[in-house]
């Protein structure tokens, strides 16, 4: 097996605020892995509030490179393992390796991975479009640019609910909220019944991703679904999450891939949770990789290529929220290879 790695940095087409900051550009990190001649692509962006750079993951890719190409390479799911144990801190990396391990398996059978799995695209939820925090008439701004028939608006700020009231009056799209950890409990009680009659069908991440006690008054009080974000990063937070939020936001990034994420839906549906598959602005090879896990989800964000004005290659594309897939094998990516 040899690697090869480069390091992006996508321009948005708008600076992107969330209730944590700003950024004008996503930088993330390839991964390619050549097997006999086969080449299989994963991503990883590089995200400041989980602590993880892209170059802390080439700094490890480079440490223990020697040992990624001596491994013998043969189903995807035994590579997380080997991926898991050797980075253990890092699970950005190891999503991006895992990723182009599946990209790779995939390919080597002729096959999307949809199809390996045996899923019916066509149940795939339409995805929602980001619309950033900024001023009023910018936000709708944005929504005039990009109709869409389901938005999701970043809120956690003062004069969230003034904001999404505004909106409402240019759209009958439905709405989604993200507070990204942004609500105190006493904000969170008053603001989301008042969503709730604005057409929001969920809120993500209220409460700061530690707030136990907060999120299980909230969880038996809401009058919308809540979802975890932040407080659900791994495994072992799906079930932590039950009994606290209705539903949970899988992310390949923080999951560590597409193999993790398998299992963290599995889990989920076993404890009658929703399931909701988000990005973290990946590029078309990141985004594509979201959309073969997309018909067992019930929403899906996967817009990171509709806010990024430079993207890598190319692979799912939208019609007005829905997704169109390739019929290329893997993850359904064509990238040139470097």
């Amino acid at each position: 097996m040899n690697i090869k790695f480069k390091e992006y940095q996508l321009l948005f087409h708008h600076p992107f605020t969330i209730s944590k900051g700003t950024k004008t550009h996503q930088t993330t990190l390839v991964v390619e892995l050549e097997y006999f001649g086969v080449k299989g692509y994963g991503e990883a962006p590089a995200i400041s509030y989980y602590n993880i750079s892209v170059e802390k993951m080439i700094a490890d890719l480079e440490q223990k490179k020697i040992f990624l190409e001596k491994f013998a390479f043969s189903d995807p799911e035994r590579y997380w393992h080997y991926l898991h144990h050797l980075f253990p801190g890092n699970s950005f990396l190891v999503c991006a390796l895992d990723m182009a391990g599946w990209d790779l398996y995939g390919k080597l059978k002729g096959k999307q991975l949809n199809n390996l799995w045996g899923l019916d695209t066509s149940k795939s939820p339409v995805t929602d479009y980001t619309i950033g925090i900024n001023t009023i008439e910018n936000m709708v701004a944005k929504m005039k640019e990009k109709p869409w028939p389901v938005y999701k608006i970043k809120v956690g700020v003062p004069g969230d609910i003034e904001t999404v009231t505004e909106l409402r009056k240019h759209t009958n799209a439905l709405f989604r909220v993200d507070a990204n950890e942004g609500w105190t409990v006493k904000e969170a009680l008053e603001k989301i019944p008042l969503l709730k009659e604005l057409g929001v069908e969920m809120v993500e991440q209220p409460l700061a991703k530690d707030n136990w006690e907060g999120m299980k008054i909230l969880f038996e009080k809401s009058c919308l679904p809540l979802f975890a974000d932040e407080s659900c990063v791994g495994e072992a937070d799906v079930e932590k999450c039950n009994g606290y939020f209705h539903g949970i936001n899988i992310k390949l990034t923080k999951c560590s891939g597409i193999t993790p994420a398998r299992r963290m839906i599995e889990k989920a549906r076993e404890l009658n949770m929703r399931i909701m598959l988000g990005c973290m602005n990946e590029s078309y090879i990141g985004t594509t990789a979201i959309a073969q896990l997309a018909p067992l989800a019930d929403f899906i964000d996967m817009d990171g290529p509709l806010l990024l004005a430079e993207n890598i290659g190319t692979g799912v594309s939208f019609d007005y929220g829905r997704i169109v897939y390739t019929n290329l094998p893997g993850l359904g990516i064509n990238i040139h290879p470097f």
